[in-house]
């Protein structure tokens, strides 16, 4: 960003993602700053602000986005409520960081990032997981043939949702709850930015083992047909306590594996295997949001694209919608070419 540029912040959403991980990574940019926060609960608001020293606090979207020290905007509510926030914000000529996913259903999703595209203001998609350097490691393993020609990959990102976070994602499906809108997202986004390429078609079995109501899945198995030839496998749940997360690539030459990588925190570690034996690859962590955040400001000056744009967000929920349409019909389902 430049030296000169100043950029403040508003957060819709008093929630536990921008608690815990984006209110220091918007200060850690040079010339960022968070001068405001909306909740429905006014409540929740003034709270939130007094916690983390923010100057306003609303208790509606429209009293944030005519602030004028508000530059840009983190959305952060639940998922629902994505869609008609990010119109207000582009109507207010506001930049706008949206979390995933973008909405519940593509054809939203779409709306959003065309209606930032006419606004003339930058959209961009919180899918943290490409921010890691692991997997931007695995990226470039790939692109210089590691392994070979990739056939293969399995996602493990079967978890246990912590109480604190079961709420909305296990018992309401009208805010878009449910493991796959939550995790397989990810697992997509994920695999088509190491992968630089687009799944085609899903197959899936969904499960409600023991955490989710009201028709909500907590755990899926799924597989993946990505237009290179890759088959790609997601495990991915709420319910499983001990088993760790990991990502693997299983190619002519070898295979590279991932472990403890499908996570919020800059951890995890990547071992290549081929002819040769084993061998662990160095990795330099960085702190995921802070560099989603600084990606993203470095997009408002004009220097490169946001970690994941707009356009990201809507091709990965429209592979993931896709999943949960298999999972309901038994049947291999195609997704969608999206274009905004």
């Amino acid at each position: 960003m430049s030296a000169n540029r100043s950029i403040g912040w508003g957060l819709i959403g008093a929630s536990t993602i921008a608690r815990q991980h984006m209110v220091a990574a918007i200060r850690a940019q040079a010339g960022c700053q968070v001068v405001a926060v909306c909740s429905s609960s006014p409540e929740r608001a003034q709270a939130f602000a007094a916690e983390h020293s923010i100057d306003h606090a609303y208790s509606s979207v429209a009293g944030l986005l005519a602030d004028p020290a508000v530059d840009a905007v983190y959305i952060s509510t639940t998922n629902e409520l994505h869609h008609a926030q990010v119109l207000l914000a582009a109507a207010a000529g506001k930049h706008v960081l949206c979390e995933k996913p973008l909405a519940l259903n593509v054809e939203d999703a779409l709306a959003m990032a065309r209606a930032c595209q006419r606004a003339g203001v930058q959209m961009a998609t919180n899918h943290h997981l490409r921010n890691a350097a692991t997997h931007r490691k695995i990226k470039e393993m790939l692109q210089a043939g590691a392994i070979g020609r990739p056939l293969f990959a399995r996602v493990f990102h079967a978890v246990y949702l912590p109480p604190s976070l079961q709420g909305w994602r296990i018992d309401k499906p009208q805010a878009g709850g449910g493991v796959i809108l939550d995790i397989t997202v990810h697992d997509v986004d994920t695999l088509r930015f190491t992968l630089d390429a687009e799944p085609l078609e899903v197959a899936g079995m969904a499960q409600s083992a023991a955490m989710a109501k009201a028709g909500l899945e907590d755990g899926v198995m799924a597989v993946v047909r990505f237009d290179n030839g890759l088959l790609a496998q997601l495990h991915d749940a709420f319910t499983v306590k001990n088993a760790g997360t990991g990502i693997e690539y299983h190619g002519e030459l070898g295979s590279i594996v991932g472990r403890n990588v499908m996570t919020q925190e800059a951890v995890g570690d990547i071992v290549l295997r081929n002819a040769q034996g084993e061998q662990l690859i160095a990795v330099e962590h960085e702190n995921l949001y802070v560099r989603s955040v600084r990606m993203f400001c470095q997009a408002l000056d004009g220097q490169g694209a946001p970690a994941a744009t707009a356009q990201d967000g809507v091709r990965s929920l429209a592979a993931a919608l896709a999943v949960a349409q298999a999972c309901r019909s038994g049947q291999t389902q195609a997704i969608a070419a999206v274009s905004v």
